[in-house]
């Protein structure tokens, strides 16, 4: 169907800071597509520089068509955003923020109110349409900020860290809303450092330290990754063995989870005699070795400590 999101080079400096570096990047329409790293790897710069709220400093990027240097106005006209933080009005209810945002936007009267209408009852807030949005709770926030991103038809929308913050079965509710959304031929571009929720989305570009390190589907990730297996370990002092492990060459990363080492390592069968004779050279018991598939946990950590190699 061809691409909503090109980029070439997309660089942001802030000083002497690289925040995001040289990055190559093709999304096509229809897509779900999901942005996974860190805090501080360059997501949200990312994205604001893809909405024209932010001028590279290098490079290039077309958004729904558009060049976001010289022709912001429009990408915005034809995009959503969804920011991490909600920066609606407080004072204002529900329908005013969403008949603000439908004005704003070039919409009619008679038609602003139809479609806050539809998008009210997409969301599931059509019985809050009267209620100061500053009243709401931090998950009714978060549909009022979907909903205001929304209605203007977008053709594609931007989420940044989307569920930040809410529990786990409204999270679930949120996904159920994209996918929908996603159904009716709206691209959704999701920033995230969710496991589970970069796990919802078609494919993933892993982002460290400003760089995309890799991009493909969850299978293609891990394919790249799964040159070796998973391997747990538990072992009383763990940062003590994490310090030693990342030191053998045949150990791609190691991760902590309460006194487990989760481990991606060359071949299982032999590293596991040398993980613990490593270990027991410091005094440094193994009380338990598992082996395991790996995740995209594991994919997420193999190429961010491996910077993508």
């Amino acid at each position: 169907m061809g691409e909503i999101i090109l980029t070439k080079g997309l660089t942001k400096r802030f000083g002497d800071v690289l925040a995001v570096n040289h990055v190559d990047l093709q999304v096509d329409m229809g897509e779900i597509f999901g942005l996974l790293g860190p805090n501080g790897s360059g997501k949200t710069t990312m994205v604001r520089m893809l909405c024209g709220l932010m001028s590279p400093s290098d490079g290039s990027a077309a958004v729904v068509g558009f060049d976001v240097a010289s022709h912001s106005e429009q990408v915005k006209a034809n995009i959503g955003y969804m920011p991490q933080r909600f920066c609606l009005y407080e004072d204002h209810t529900v329908f005013e923020n969403l008949d603000f945002f439908a004005r704003i936007y070039g919409l009619g009267k008679d038609e602003a109110r139809k479609r806050i209408t539809e998008i009210l009852e997409l969301v599931h807030l059509s019985e809050t349409r009267d209620r100061l949005a500053g009243t709401l709770s931090g998950g009714l926030k978060q549909r009022l900020a979907l909903a205001c991103a929304l209605v203007h038809h977008p053709r594609l929308l931007f989420l940044d860290e989307p569920t930040a913050g809410i529990d786990p079965q409204l999270r679930h509710v949120f996904w159920n809303h994209f996918r929908k959304l996603n159904q009716q031929g709206i691209t959704v571009f999701v920033n995230t450092h969710y496991m589970d929720e970069a796990s919802q989305c078609g494919r993933l570009g892993i982002m460290s330290e400003g760089s995309l390190v890799a991009v493909g589907t969850q299978k293609g990730l891990r394919r790249k990754v799964a040159r070796g297996d998973g391997l747990d370990l538990l072992c009383p002092s763990p940062k003590a063995a994490k310090l030693i492990l990342e030191k053998q060459t045949y150990v791609f990363s190691v991760v902590i989870e309460d006194k487990w080492l989760r481990l991606v390592v060359e071949d299982a069968g032999e590293a596991i005699p040398k993980v613990i004779s490593a270990l027991e050279r410091s005094n440094l018991p193994v009380h338990d070795v598992r082996v395991r598939e790996l995740t995209l946990e594991d994919v997420f950590f193999g190429l961010t400590q491996s910077g993508g190699n």
